[in-house]
């Protein structure tokens, strides 16, 4: 007998570490060179990977949520014989270990204002792990079918074991459970557990200041049913006239178009402006950035939110597509309530979130008219945007974003 040391692979860009997702393995077990044994989690997805031996596992570098430098010991297994001594490659998936495939987003570049009902998805999202899915097809099994005793009923292993053995011996399969008042515990982990840091440390330094605008947007979403009825691909939505007037309106109000350099105490104030655009993914908010949007038209800033969005989505972002952002919009579409209070992505100065737009009855004109109204929430660094200077760029975005024809003179 002998031992052999798995030591966890370069998964590249630079990675010096990565943390614990979930082991298939446990210790004990025999498991067969290139069975999965678990998934390590980076900035972009889940990686699986694939034990370089036949054996028996000894050890295990920690739990999920523990991280682990490369080059360190993950796994130790007791061998038979001599085994090769170089680590598999690791595999990165499209799929992040925590994700729901298609998952409906109300961040989403789904058309806010359209007339057409959104198409309600019959089936359940499935959720489970890719090695979990692998067997599954490998064995012709419908996922739909396998009761997840997960958080938000993700499909375990031990789910997964116990609907096959019950399928070999024909005992039913329990799809349901008398109430409990068993507690779960959910370990914070991967980019959730960064998503909770971010947002605690820029709520901890910096002193947010609200300020919420209503907006008469029916010029506008006439303008924009227009112009998505005579183009060829109609994905015009609501954020990028909104980017559009930002750009604008960080011309008069360069300040907001910042970035705070905490280590050496500085304000970096861009000319360029790289928006970021807050989206909600099967592992969480992510805030990819598109670059250079002052230099972009609307069809192409339309063009590039809808790329990176989707990039990040499918974890095909690069790490250089979500860092870099100067000022950030947010959306949650026909979520997004009266009124919000969006959190400053840290270094940024500035945030701006858009609500649902509703149909009231305003006085227009010295009458009572039927108008779409929709109000922009804003938070603002309030060490380095006055309020009166906040609130004059949110009037400014406003007066552009009610008389849209202005959106386009520079």
């Amino acid at each position: 007998m002998s031992e052999h040391i798995f030591k966890l692979p370069d998964l590249g860009e630079g990675t010096v570490e990565s943390e614990i997702g979930e082991w298939f393995i446990k210790v004990g077990e025999f498991i067969e060179e290139e069975a999965i044994v678990g998934t390590m989690l980076t900035d972009k997805a889940a990686v699986e990977l694939a034990s370089p031996v036949s054996g028996t596992v000894v050890k295990l570098a920690g739990e999920p949520g523990d991280i682990v430098a490369v080059g360190a010991a993950l796994v130790t297994f007791e061998t038979d014989g001599a085994v090769a001594t170089a680590p598999p490659a690791a595999s990165e998936k499209g799929s992040d270990l925590f994700s729901t495939e298609n998952r409906s987003d109300p961040f989403s570049e789904a058309e806010p204002f359209s007339d057409v009902a959104t198409e309600i998805e019959s089936r359940a999202r499935v959720v489970t792990s890719p090695a979990i899915r692998r067997r599954a097809k490998e064995a012709g099994i419908d996922l739909g079918l396998v009761p997840g005793t997960g958080a938000g009923g993700r499909i375990q292993r031990k789910d997964f074991d116990h609907y096959l053995k019950s399928r070999a011996t024909g005992t039913p399969v329990a799809t349901s459970a008398a109430p409990s008042t068993a507690v779960k515990e959910i370990k914070i982990i991967g980019l959730r557990r960064i998503i909770a840091e971010r947002m605690a440390k820029s709520k901890a330094e910096i002193p947010h200041f609200a300020y919420v605008e209503e907006i008469d947007i029916t010029e506008l979403e006439a303008l924009r049913k227009h112009l998505n009825k005579n183009a060829r691909d109609p994905r015009l939505t609501l954020l990028p006239f909104l980017g559009l007037a930002l750009v604008r309106a960080l011309k008069e109000f360069p300040q907001c178009n910042a970035t705070y350099d905490k280590d050496r105490n500085m304000l970096l104030q861009h000319e360029a402006v790289h928006l970021g655009v807050a989206t909600q993914t099967p592992d969480g908010l992510k805030v990819p950035v598109v670059k250079h949007a002052e230099m972009k038209d609307i069809d192409a800033l339309a063009a590039e939110i809808r790329r990176v969005t989707q990039a990040a989505r499918d974890n095909s972002a690069k790490k250089s597509e979500l860092t870099g952002g100067t000022i950030t919009i947010t959306s949650l579409g026909k979520l997004g309530g009266i009124a919000s209070t969006p959190v400053i992505n840290l270094p940024e100065v500035g945030i701006i979130g858009v609500n649902r737009a509703v149909e009231r009855p305003m006085v227009f004109n010295g009458q009572i008219a039927v108008r779409l109204m929709m109000n922009l929430s804003s938070s603002f660094d309030h060490r380095f945007v006055d309020g009166y200077d906040a609130a004059a760029m949110i009037q400014r975005i406003k007066e552009m974003l009610e008389h849209p024809a202005t959106i386009f003179l520079s």
